[in-house]
């Protein structure tokens, strides 16, 4: 059933200063001119193009192994015919899996002393066999609830983590929020709804803020909560909700299912995005008129898992 390896890579800090400034030895004098240590960015360099070179040899499984940059994921034609293999950081397996139509998606850790991996089950080493064992049909696969946005006009934006509704800038964001058979007008930072792969990031933030707060004020704070993977239900909460004449925060937090939407009505004249997993270049707009259904996605990331 598969056709090819698409092996979607990125670029490291250092690549990126040296398209920036032309030259190796100009980012070099950039880096140590800022007071910054040139050779980390050259170590880490080093280690990733090594394992690149690993893995083209460790995948020559008798497919065509075609090499895609992750700027081009979001225009790059998935057929549902590659097994997809991301080689980089846990954000990279996250950004990937929103582009890709359901097939297995193998993350590689191409500098375990580096990286955490908590998306990245294979170091290189053990590369050949995952992929392996993916096209033989017989890889453990890790089924993910993803998040979607969906406007009225028909553009839908997915989130592997979570997806933010408000402004672009840190002025108050304006909507008419619904949930259920409640609707209020809110002023608030935004809105994070969040999958239960990515409640342990943003959204764990939140919680780490009302537990700090609850501390300060002679409360008992709360345990760590996240959920589960394959959680069919998203988590909302809204940021910093501010209560005027016009706004109201009595909505400020629950569980999105597909019985139960969450929708937005923006009311901001300008400056209003819906983006998703912290990529704030990949986004819709939210302006006064536009309104956003919140939903758990149909499609599932599929990761394989060791």
């Amino acid at each position: 059933m598969f056709e090819k390896i698409v092996l979607v890579t990125r670029k490291t800090r250092l690549a990126e200063l040296v398209e920036r400034l032309n030259t190796r030895a100009q980012a070099r004098f950039y880096l140590e001119h800022a007071g910054q240590d040139f050779e980390d960015y050259a170590r880490e360099d080093d280690t990733y193009r090594r394992a690149l070179e690993g893995l083209h040899g460790a995948l020559a499984l008798g497919l065509p192994v075609q090499q895609v940059d992750r700027s081009l994921v979001p225009t790059f034609l998935f057929t549902g015919k590659e097994v997809v293999v991301a080689v980089g950081q846990d954000g990279l397996v996250a950004n990937v899996a929103k582009y890709v139509s359901g097939q297995p998606l193998v993350g590689i850790n191409p500098d375990p002393s580096r990286f955490d991996g908590v998306l990245l089950p294979f170091g290189v080493d053990g590369a050949r066999a995952a992929v392996w064992r993916t096209l033989e049909g017989k890889a453990s696969v890790r089924e993910v609830t993803l998040a979607e946005a969906r406007l009225d006009d028909g553009q839908r934006l997915l989130a592997f983590n979570d997806l933010f509704l408000g402004a672009r800038t840190h002025v108050s964001a304006r909507y008419m929020l619904r949930y259920g058979d409640t609707a209020e007008s809110q002023s608030s930072s935004g809105v994070i709804v969040s999958t239960g792969a990515g409640s342990s990031g943003w959204l764990s933030s939140v919680f780490n803020l009302a537990r700090g707060l609850t501390t300060a004020a002679g409360g008992v704070p709360g345990n760590t909560w996240r959920m589960g993977w394959e959680d069919p239900r998203l988590a909302f909460v809204v940021r910093e909700p501010f209560i005027s004449r016009h706004s109201s925060a009595s909505l400020i937090s629950g569980f999105v299912s597909s019985e139960r939407e969450l929708v937005l009505e923006s009311r901001m004249p300008l400056g209003g995005v819906i983006f998703s997993d912290g990529v704030e270049e990949d986004f819709l707009v939210f302006n006064a008129g536009a309104t956003a259904h919140v939903l758990p996605a149909a499609q599932r990331a599929r990761l394989v898992v060791s």
